[in-house]
């Protein structure tokens, strides 16, 4: 049996759901939102992890659970704890729940998607640029710093800069322009990543398995997830990658632990290639929406173990 463990409506579960379906695969929603009628206890003896787990009515050997693919939000921001005080009973076991459901999920046999562990690196997204660069994927200049000084010497010597999120959490990418200069003393009480900018046109590369589905992004805008927002617009295209990066892919996804990912490239005019990240868990929705790509469907097959890695 298969785990979708998340909220079912929203559209990345919906879709591997369906595709799920299409394949005759046995599959349950752990739906965060019943929190409140689930329960589940484990133990590890010498050659196996089992326990039960139950979701409202049924109850499941964990044993019995082949694969799992995790788009979990915070339950301490579950719309049915709104308004329960910290260290309430329901809060209490929403915690105590999904405590034990990630600590199995880690030592768990099976096609997990993804385990919590190996997630960690895009939490920092310097160190997995450091991590990705050992894979042969180039990652642009970069500097950290709360110095203003530097800043401006980094600039002189690489021209356009664009700063961004250091950490996991999304951010929008802005380029280092005049009103960031009048405020720049301002990061001597935290420091800010900052890049050179790459022109050229961005990829998108989801990696499932073995499987590899590339999108070419056409925009006018310098981050094209907001494009609509800043009144500009932006096409996504099927694409192909040349098959020595296509490998990089694969190879940076696995060595960071991931079995599904989302990498953003950039192409130079002159045929340049540069990684900005790997996320650990992609909303692919939205560039399945726009290309036609199977991407829920590799997942599909992946967690049901019908691909052919």
């Amino acid at each position: 049996m298969i785990l979708l463990c998340g909220i079912p409506s929203e559209d990345p579960l919906a879709m591997v759901a369906h595709a799920l379906e299409k394949l005759g695969a046995d599959f349950r929603f752990l739906n965060q939102r019943q929190v409140a009628d689930y329960s589940i206890a484990w133990q590890i003896a010498i050659d196996k992890v089992d326990g039960t787990l139950s979701l409202g009515t049924e109850t499941f050997r964990l044993a019995d659970i082949d694969g799992a693919y995790l788009r979990l939000m915070d339950d301490r921001l579950l719309p049915e704890l709104d308004g329960e005080v910290e260290g309430s009973p329901a809060r209490r076991h929403a915690r105590a729940f999904h405590d034990a459901l990630y600590r199995w999920l880690e030592v768990a046999p099976g096609r997990i998607v993804n385990r919590s562990d190996p997630q960690g690196s895009n939490g920092s997204k310097p160190f997995q640029a450091q991590l990705i660069s050992q894979y042969g994927l180039r990652v642009p200049e970069t500097l950290i710093t709360n110095d203003p000084d530097r800043v401006l010497a980094f600039q002189r010597e690489h021209g356009t800069l664009i700063y961004k999120s250091i950490s996991g959490v999304r951010s929008i990418v802005q380029t280092f322009g005049e009103d960031d200069l009048a405020r720049l003393e301002h990061i001597r009480w935290c420091p800010v990543q900052f890049q050179a900018l790459i022109r050229g046109t961005d990829m998108r590369v989801h990696v499932v398995g073995q499987e590899i589905y590339a999108t070419e992004i056409i925009s006018n805008t310098l981050d094209y997830r907001y494009a609509r927002r800043n009144g500009g617009s932006a096409e996504l295209r099927a694409s192909v990658l040349p098959s020595d990066i296509a490998e990089k892919c694969v190879a940076v996804t696995h060595a960071l632990g991931l079995a599904f990912a989302g990498i953003d490239l950039k192409i130079t005019p002159d045929g340049e290639i540069f990684c900005f990240e790997v996320n650990p868990c992609p909303a692919f929705s939205f560039y399945e929406a726009n290309t036609g790509q199977p991407i829920a469907f590799a997942l599909a097959r992946y967690l049901a173990n019908h691909d052919h890695s």
